[in-house]
């Protein structure tokens, strides 16, 4: 293969810094094995499968005893997967099919992830996790090597389809001056420990992968830019950029405000006890999204009222008196659970999800409310409780009355459909706060399935009419006197961040590691700037000219953050 020419990539950064280092790739997954025959002995072969998840469990195990502290918690969940034991069915069930080994450890972990994606966010992100968990499991079936970071002499910047933390963790910011991956998102596990290790890296920088070993790579993990081939202006550029991001980035701490002290609330997503943990850590104002969902995933029973409480007084616990917004359960439809199986749906995204499948269980709910409250008189905590794909007053008022009626001190809904968006003044009638996921609310308002990438323009926050909407839901905040804030991945965009500002929101929630940078740029502009970026951005014609004339508005030092 002739190596890559010059050109620049652009990805998603996730972890700040420069650097330039000759590229190492990493190997790749053996695969399905063609030429196997199909199981005549399911048990037996079921056993087989089983000592090679064993053996990728122990590997995790022992890589997690060697991995600094703050990335054992990462090992340990991943080492966990690798032994779940509804995997091993699922693979069972298509060795009784007559499949192969490995294709049946292919399949049954391909419907795992599907369901997995489904879910978004946190849980999404631990796709990365399970596949790496299947090629090292293929691997040891096919008795060849595992997939992985290459022995390598000097400085590298190590390049991938995907890593999982596995081999993230146990990199040395010494040596791998960076991590360059074609896929993954701002919270997958490869980011989270990017960052912590002090290593520059970009996620989903595709193209990347056109790149031969050995080949200089030059990066900056702040914009999410990669170039191939540099030359040395380009690499001393970088260089230059990443002193000056610093620099603007300097003294960022405290709470969020405009330039002016209009107060914006900077919190963090986060989707398990040991999430809330690490989160609590960073120098933000609490949580604006703790997804419930793990709880109840992968199981073939509830979670039950002691079990929750347990995990919510964890998590309370974990930020002290900082705010913590909880998300009921958002399941069904699309992210189905084996024991509130509600029967397919020809369209899941439209059907019964999050309060609607819980109008149906309400055990479900009524059981996760107490647990919640339980966890609140055992904390006294800043606790505020919110529903997913609220449409209307009557669903509103329904999970209002349920959960002030076991002692809830304050109670909200999620503005994820426009019907919400649109009557927000309405809904905030009955209702204390509300919360703004613009993943779904831009998936419903463009008609574009998030899933699919090939819709990814539509799926834009800059889109002009997903920003009427969040106009529309801030409008019914302020004619409430209610507070809106958002926790999609829009609050998390140092420049989206200004706009949301501007049209009236009043928390952002985002991945811990953007927090800086979001608290840095408002921090260099007033209130009045925001609202005229915003405005600018609603009456834009596309999604391009709406970022292109808040550009124009920014403050010049807000160009190295973006």
């Amino acid at each position: 293969m002739t190596p890559a020419e010059h050109k620049v990539l652009h990805g998603i950064g996730v972890s700040a810094g420069t650097a330039a280092a000759p590229a190492a790739i990493v190997t790749a997954a053996p695969g399905v094995d063609i030429h196997e025959a199909g199981s005549v002995d399911a048990e037996a072969d079921g056993a087989r499968i089983r000592e090679a998840l064993a053996s990728v469990q122990a590997d995790l195990k022992e890589r997690q005893e060697r991995a600094p502290e703050e990335s054992k918690p990462i090992l340990k969940a991943a080492a966990q997967l690798a032994g779940d034991r509804g995997l091993a069915k699922a693979i069972d069930k298509k060795l009784k099919k007559g499949l192969g080994l490995t294709q049946s450890v292919h399949d049954a972990v391909e419907e795992y992830a599907k369901m997995l994606e489904a879910l978004g966010g946190y849980m999404a992100e631990r796709v990365t996790d399970l596949y790496d968990i299947r090629d090292r499991a293929i691997a040891a079936i096919r008795g060849l090597p595992a997939p992985g970071v290459p022995d390598f002499e000097g400085e590298v910047i190590i390049v991938a389809r995907d890593l999982a933390p596995a081999e993230t963790a146990t990199l040395s910011p010494d040596s791998v001056k960076g991590i360059i991956t074609e896929v993954g998102g701002p919270t997958s596990h490869t980011a989270i420990l990017a960052a912590q290790l002090g290593i520059p890296a970009i996620v989903k920088a595709e193209g990347i992968l056109s790149v031969e070993s050995g080949q200089l790579v030059a990066l900056d993990g702040g914009v999410g830019e990669v170039i191939i081939s540099p030359i040395s202006e380009e690499v001393e550029l970088l260089a230059e950029r990443s002193r000056r991001r610093a620099q603007a980035l300097a003294g960022s701490t405290g709470e969020g405000a405009t330039y002016d002290g209009y107060k914006v609330k900077l919190l963090a997503n986060i989707g398990t006890a040991d999430d809330a943990a690490r989160a609590a850590t960073h120098d933000l104002e609490g949580a604006g999204l703790f997804r419930t969902e793990f709880l109840f995933l992968e199981r073939n029973d509830a979670p039950t009222l002691e079990e929750q409480t347990d995990t919510y007084t964890k998590v309370l616990e974990a930020f002290g008196q900082r705010r913590v917004v909880v998300r009921t359960l958002d399941a069904g439809a699309d992210k189905p659970l084996s024991f509130a199986d509600l029967g397919p749906e020809e369209n899941p995204a439209l059907g019964r999800r999050g309060l609607r499948l819980c109008q149906i269980r309400e055990d479900l709910i009524d059981t996760q409310l107490e647990a919640l409250a339980a966890a609140y008189r055992k904390t006294s905590a800043d606790l505020w409780v919110m529903a997913p794909m609220v449409s209307t007053l009557e669903e509103a008022k329904w999970f209002a009355d349920k959960a002030r009626g076991v002692g809830l001190p304050k109670v909200g809904i999620m503005i994820e459909v426009p019907a919400a968006a649109i009557r927000a003044g309405q809904l905030l009638d009955v209702v204390d706060f509300a919360s703004i996921g613009t993943n779904d609310l831009t998936q419903y308002t463009m008609a574009a399935d998030r899933l699919d990438g090939e819709l990814a323009p539509l799926l834009n926050t800059w889109q002009p009419a997903v920003l009427q909407m969040i106009k529309f839901a801030c409008e019914g905040g302020r004619s409430t006197g209610k507070s809106i804030g958002v926790c999609g991945e829009a609050g998390g965009d140092p420049l989206l961040a200004l706009v949301l500002t501007g049209l009236g929101v009043g928390s952002l929630s985002m991945a811990p590691a953007k927090v800086n940078a979001v608290r840095a740029a408002l921090r260099m502009h007033d209130l009045a700037t925001c609202q005229q970026m915003a405005a600018f951005a609603v009456d834009a014609p596309s999604a391009e000219d709406a970022r292109e004339a808040v550009l124009k508005l920014v403050n010049p030092t807000m160009l190295d953050l973006v």
